[in-house]
């Protein structure tokens, strides 16, 4: 009875103080969303990207040290740059072309690390997916590795490469942050599932790469989803089911 109490205390005193570790991050995630630098297009998916919730849930933090996998148009390069640039590093690794151009030597982005340049990333002749090859993405003992919505864009051999990558850039402890838009398991290739992935074969090959699964989310979970339209379909874009999957490594 008495070991209950004490942890039932315990548990109750470490909330508050793991809700202030979070805080100090959330204002300036908070403060990110409200730049000027943001389009009106942009804000308008915070509603169902909930970038503060997910943040939260893989263990952001301003001082980490982190590497946002192909960022592509910049969505939430323009949350995370700014949220690490005082205390943190902030590196854009992999089909970054267009957030280089556009938020290069922009205010709050002076700190913005660009790596992996010299990676290549593109799509043979008639196939559905790309081919990424790389010799790694130039960053070592990195806290945190996050993708969002990229690891359905590539075949088994680019998302091996991919995975190896964010290994062999994390630091034993570091975590791989995945979100993604599922598709049914183990349903064939379609062209209505064709940026879909199923979850159990993104963890399946993830663990493969040496990573453990620790934790998931259902912040993205659509029941009205049915999985069986083209994400970019006007009755589906926007409010897809999406898997939320934190990963360490070991």
């Amino acid at each position: 009875m008495i070991r209950t109490i004490l942890l039932t205390t315990a548990l109750a005193l470490a909330a508050p103080l793991a809700a202030d570790d979070f805080s100090a991050t959330a204002d300036k995630i908070r403060a990110a969303m409200a730049a000027d630098i943001r389009s009106e297009a942009e804000t308008e998916r915070d509603r169902n990207r909930k970038p503060v919730e997910t943040l939260e849930f893989f263990g952001l933090r301003d001082d980490m040290k982190i590497v946002e996998l192909l960022p592509g148009g910049g969505w939430y390069t323009k949350l995370l740059a700014p949220t690490m640039a005082e205390n943190g590093e902030y590196f854009a690794a992999l089909g970054t072309g267009r957030v280089k151009e556009r938020l290069g030597g922009q205010p709050g982005f002076e700190k913005m690390s660009i790596v992996s340049e010299e990676s290549n990333i593109y799509r043979p002749e008639g196939s559905r997916t790309y081919v990424l090859e790389t010799e790694g993405l130039g960053v070592s003992d990195a806290d945190m590795v996050l993708t969002f919505r990229n690891y359905h864009n590539f075949g088994a051999e680019g998302r091996a490469a991919m995975n190896r990558a964010a290994f062999d850039a994390l630091k034993s402890g570091g975590i791989y942050a995945v979100v993604d838009h599922t598709r049914r398991h183990m349903e064939g290739d379609s062209p209505e599932n064709r940026r879909r992935i199923d979850p159990v074969l993104t963890i399946m090959e993830i663990q493969a790469a040496g990573f453990k699964l620790v934790d998931f989310s259902d912040l993205h979970y659509r029941a009205d989803d049915e999985l069986r339209f083209e994400v970019g379909r006007k009755s589906v874009t926007g409010n897809t089911d999406r898997f939320t999957l934190k990963f360490v490594k070991p």
